[in-house]
C-alpha cells in the first residue's frame, strides 16, 4: 500500500504534467480527479480561485497570502477567458492601453468585452474581480494577442478609450502615445470612422507631449477630408520633459515619466542635503560602524535569520561552517557572508563618491560588483550556479504580496541603462536617494537581492548628498513595503518620501542607528 508521501508525489506528478503541457496557471476541476485535487489542496499545492478553478501555490505560503494569486493573475485570466469565450473576447481599450504602455500591475477589476458577455462581475481573490461586458469586438485588424491576452491594437485602443483615461492614467497614456512614430495608421482609422471629436482629443494629447507634427497632421488631414476638428487637451497637466520620438520601448518611457512625475514631491518633502562632508575619513568610519546594524536589519527585512553573533563571526573571519554547527545553516550564513563582502565593495563606491565622482555613474559602474559579491559565497557553496552571477535576470520575477508586476526580462535590459542615465543626470541629491531606491525595485533587475541592492544604492546616494548612513528598521518593514506598493501601483511617491525623510531627519538630528536585539527570532518571508 502506498504511503502518504508516495500518494502526494503521485498527485504532484499530475500537477507537474499539467503545468508542463500548457504552462497552466489555471487548473480546472475536471483536469484531475477529485482525490488528487483534494490531496493537493490539503497540502497547500493548490488554491481555489472560484468554484471549479484553481491555481498552483506553495505550501509555505501563509493562509490568506496574495503572492500566488498576483503571480498567476494574467495567465489565469487568459486561460479562464479562453475557456469561457473561446476566441470571442478582448480586454477593454483602457486595459489594452495600459498593457501597451508597459503597465502589468494587477488591476482591481479586469474589464473584458465579448458578444457573449453578461454584464456580470465575477469576484476573484484578494479584492480583485472580472467584469464581462456584453459588447462587440473591434475588427480583426484592430486586435492582437499578447501573452495569451486578446487586446486592442494601440491605435484602436487610443480611439475607443474613454476621454477620462488620459487624466486618470496619464503615465500609461503618455507611454502609449510615445510608441507611435507617425500618425498614418491612426489617421486611417480616424478617417474611416469619421471620428472628428476623437481626432481633436488625440491631436491635443500629442501636442501636450510635444509631438507637434503628429498633432498638426491629424488636424490638417481631417480638415482636408471635410471634417471639423476642435482640438482639446485630455490631460490635466503638461509633462516637464519631451520623450524621445525614436524610443521603441514603452518601459523606458515609463521610467522617464515616473521619474519626472515623482521628482518634485521628493524635492518638496525630503530634508535638504548637507553637502559632501569635509572629513572624508570620519564619514567612512561612520559607514564601517553601521555594518552590523545595517546587515541585521537589511537581511532580516528579506526574511533571513541572522544574529549579531553570526554577523560578527563573518566580519572577523572566524565563520567556519565545517567546524561550527551554527554556521551550517547555509542559507542564512551565505546571505550574511555575501552581505559582508558586498558591503566592503559598497564602501569603495562611497569613497569614490565622496571624492567628487558622479554618484550615478559610480553606481552604474559598480552595482554589478555589489551583486557578484553578495551571491558569490552561495555559488562557492553550491547553493547557486555560477551562471546566476552573469547579470540581470533571465526570467520573470514577482514581489511577494504585491500587485505590481516587475518588468519582463527583455524590458529590464532596456530600462536599466535608462535608469542609470537618469541617476547620472539628476542634480538633486534627495531625488537620487529616493528615486534611486524606488525605481530600482520597481524594475527589479535581479532574481534575488533587489531589496538589499536598492538599500546599498540608497546609501551610496545618501553619501553623495552628505546624509549619514541610514538603516531601514525591521519593525518598520510593513510601513516600508506599503509605501513602496503605493508608489508602484498608485504612482504615489508621497508615503515613501515621508517614510525615508523621517528616518533621515532622525539621523541628521544625531539619533543613533536602530538597535540590534541580543537575541533574535525567525523572521519569515512576507
Amino acid at each position: 500500500m502506498a504511503s502518504p508521501s508516495e500518494k502526494l508525489a503521485e498527485s504532484l506528478e499530475i500537477l507537474h504534467g499539467l503545468q508542463n503541457a500548457n504552462g497552466a496557471a489555471a487548473i480546472r476541476a475536471k483536469d484531475m480527479t477529485r482525490v488528487h485535487r483534494e490531496r493537493l489542496l490539503a497540502n497547500g499545492f493548490l488554491q481555489e480561485v472560484i468554484k471549479g478553478w484553481y491555481i498552483p501555490s506553495r505550501p509555505d505560503e501563509k493562509t490568506g497570502e496574495s503572492t500566488a494569486w498576483y503571480a498567476s493573475f494574467w495567465r489565469f485570466a487568459a486561460m479562464y477567458l479562453q475557456t469561457r469565450f473561446g476566441k470571442s473576447w478582448c480586454l477593454s481599450p483602457e486595459q489594452s492601453l495600459s498593457l501597451h504602455g508597459g503597465n502589468w500591475t494587477v488591476p482591481r477589476q479586469l474589464a473584458v468585452r465579448s458578444p457573449r458577455g453578461r454584464n456580470n462581475v465575477t469576484n476573484l481573490p484578494h479584492g480583485t474581480s472580472l467584469l464581462d461586458l456584453k459588447a462587440s469586438l473591434p475588427a480583426p485588424a484592430d486586435r492582437e494577442e499578447r501573452d495569451g491576452l486578446r487586446i486592442y491594437s494601440l491605435e484602436a485602443a487610443l480611439i475607443d478609450c474613454s476621454p477620462q483615461y488620459f487624466a486618470s492614467h496619464a503615465t500609461d497614456a503618455r507611454a502609449s502615445l510615445a510608441i507611435i512614430r507617425d500618425g498614418s495608421r491612426l489617421l486611417a482609422r480616424l478617417l474611416e470612422g469619421g471620428h472628428s471629436t476623437i481626432a481633436g482629443r488625440l491631436a491635443g494629447a500629442f501636442r501636450n507631449g510635444g509631438r507637434e507634427r503628429i498633432a498638426d497632421d491629424i488636424v490638417k488631414t481631417m480638415s482636408a477630408a471635410g471634417y471639423t476638428v476642435r482640438e482639446t487637451d485630455p490631460f490635466n497637466d503638461r509633462p516637464a520633459l519631451a520623450l524621445p520620438t525614436r524610443e521603441a520601448s514603452p518601459y523606458v518611457n515609463r521610467i522617464r515619466l515616473l521619474w519626472q512625475k515623482m521628482r518634485e514631491p521628493v524635492i518638496e518633502q525630503f530634508p535638504k542635503a548637507p553637502g559632501l562632508p569635509r572629513n572624508l575619513r570620519a564619514f567612512l568610519k561612520g559607514v564601517k560602524e553601521a555594518y552590523v546594524t545595517d546587515a541585521y536589519h537589511s537581511l532580516s527585512i528579506e526574511g533571513y535569520r541572522v544574529t549579531p553573533e553570526l554577523i560578527e563571526r563573518v566580519r572577523s573571519g572566524s565563520w567556519n561552517p565545517e567546524a561550527n554547527e551554527k554556521d551550517r545553516e547555509q542559507t542564512n550564513a551565505m546571505a550574511a557572508r555575501g552581505y559582508w563582502q558586498a558591503f566592503q565593495v559598497v564602501e569603495k563606491s562611497i569613497e569614490r563618491v565622496l571624492k567628487g565622482e558622479n554618484p550615478g555613474a559610480v553606481a552604474d559602474e559598480d552595482h554589478r560588483a555589489w551583486y557578484r559579491e553578495m551571491f558569490a559565497p552561495s555559488v562557492t557553496a553550491g547553493i547557486l550556479k555560477p551562471v546566476d552571477l552573469a547579470g540581470y535576470r533571465n526570467g520573470q520575477v514577482y514581489i511577494r504580496q504585491s500587485m505590481h508586476v516587475p518588468l519582463n526580462r527583455d524590458a529590464v535590459r532596456d530600462a536599466m541603462p535608462a535608469f542609470f542615465d537618469l541617476l547620472t543626470e539628476e542634480t538633486d541629491p534627495a531625488v537620487r536617494v529616493v528615486l534611486g531606491h524606488f525605481i530600482f525595485v520597481y524594475i527589479h533587475p535581479y532574481m534575488d537581492g533587489n531589496g538589499r541592492m536598492a538599500r546599498f544604492l540608497m546609501n551610496t546616494m545618501m553619501a553623495a548628498g552628505g546624509y549619514p548612513w541610514t538603516v531601514i528598521p525591521l519593525p518598520e518593514r510593513k510601513v516600508y513595503m506599503a509605501s513602496l506598493e503605493k508608489a508602484s501601483v498608485g504612482e504615489d511617491i508621497g508615503p515613501f518620501v515621508n517614510f525615508l525623510a523621517t528616518l533621515v531627519e532622525k539621523r541628521l538630528a544625531g539619533e543613533p542607528l536602530p538597535e540590534v536585539p541580543k537575541s533574535t527570532k525567525v523572521v519569515s518571508h512576507e
